[in-house]
Formats: C-alpha cells, structure tokens, sequence
C-alpha cells in the first residue's frame, strides 16, 4: 500500500508520518507537495500535524487553500482513506471533509504530554478491526484541540456513529480530567459519514515504537491496511 503525506508550509509532522508508515507499518511512503495537484498513485493519504501557514487567521484556514487541496477533496470523494492528525484535523474541518471545529483549548494553553483514548466504532477505515471500548496511549501537542459542535450536531454525530475517539482515563472510564482541551463530550476524533476521512487531535504517528515511549499509535495508522484496499479499489 501507498500512503502521501501532505506538507504544507509549517508542517512538522510529516516526518513522523513518514518514519511511522516506513519504520512502523513497513509500507511505501512518500512526501506530497502543498502546491502539487494531484495525489495519482496513492492508496491512501496523511494530513499530518504542525502550524501550517503559522496558523495565521484560524489554525488549518489557509492550508485550506493550497493547491492540493482540490486532489485531496476529489481524492476524499471518491472513497480514499485520509488521515488528518492535529493540524490536518483542523486543515480537514475548514475544507468540509471533517465535521465540527477547533477552538483554543479551553484552558487557553498549549498541551503537549500523553493521553488515553477510548475507541468508539471500528467502521472507519482507521479504526476498522478495533474493537469499541479499546483504549490507546498517544501523545497530544496542540493549543487549538478543543473539537465542539452543538447539542444538534452532536445528536448527528452519535447517530451516525461518526464519533471515532472520546478521551478517558487509563480504564476507559469517561473523566473530565482525562479531558484535555474541553473538546465537546471529550471528542477525540471524528470521521466524515462515509467513513473513509477520520480526523483525530492526538499523534498516532509519534507513537510507533516503545522507544518513542509507545507503539499503539500503529493500531490506527494500520487499520487503514485492512480496510484502506478496498476503499481505494472501490474508489
């Protein structure tokens, strides 16, 4: 399988990205320009985290815009797993591939340190093969997380089990000190109605390896392996 990581101008993820599918998955991999646009020859793609544009205006607003963009919206389309982690969430909800927004933390301060997340449906291609209930340790880094949409939205969200990751404590047990950024009902990560598009605040990609302090970063960066074909084929 071929995974594009997208660079925008202030990503400082998508190195990570890339060692995590070469070092971590042993998957081909390969870097995709900001202002490139196409993303032909690719299975399935990363929006990786970082300060794209300086997060002038609105974290992800201009990166919005780049000429790649209308490949990975067409690409989003047509059923191909993406990827958006921390910035690429924020990148992915000012396109419209992602629902909800990203507000400044609620406690107005940057948050970088480790987290629990609790898995909630296993039908995206990023969690596909996870069981609801499983918990993961990754890494946070953000000082916009705060993922919020209405009460209505919300309802929207649950009934189309478009929640993928709510924050927990270590058991899996909903806290609202494991939450934190005062993400709407401790959202961790969500995906478009298809399913093929999840975005998440915490790094899967920066916990590939116990050496990095953890590897179950790799349960969502490969599940795309078992479901990730198949959309792309279906594509």
């Amino acid at each position: 399988m071929r995974f594009g990581v997208v660079t925008f101008p202030g990503s400082n993820g998508d190195h990570d990205a890339l060692s995590a599918i070469e070092l971590g998955l042993q998957q081909e991999v390969a870097p995709v320009w900001h202002k490139d646009r196409s993303v032909d020859g690719f299975d399935a793609l990363i929006i990786p985290g970082g300060f794209s544009y300086g997060d002038y205006l609105r974290a992800g607003a201009i990166a919005r815009f780049s000429p790649i963009m209308e490949a990975v919206t067409d690409f989003a389309q047509q059923g191909g797993p993406i990827l958006g982690i921390c910035n690429g969430f924020q990148v992915l909800a000012e396109a419209g591939l992602a629902p909800g927004v990203l507000l400044r933390n609620a406690n107005l301060s940057f948050s970088c340190r480790w987290v629990h997340t609790r898995v909630e449906t296993g039908r995206t291609a990023f969690s596909n093969g996870l069981q609801p209930g499983t918990v993961l340790r990754l890494p946070i880094a953000h000082g916009e997380g705060r993922f919020f949409v209405t009460p209505e939205e919300l309802a929207h969200l649950e009934e189309r089990q478009q929640i993928v990751f709510r924050y927990c404590d270590e058991y899996g047990n909903d806290d609202p000190l494991a939450n934190p950024n005062g993400s709407t009902d401790s959202i961790a990560g969500v995906c478009n109605e298809r399913g093929n598009v999840v975005a998440l605040m915490p790094h899967p990609e920066r916990a590939y390896d116990p050496l990095l302090g953890g590897d179950e970063g790799l349960q969502i960066l490969g599940a795309v392996l078992r479901s990730g074909v198949e959309a792309a084929v279906g594509r």
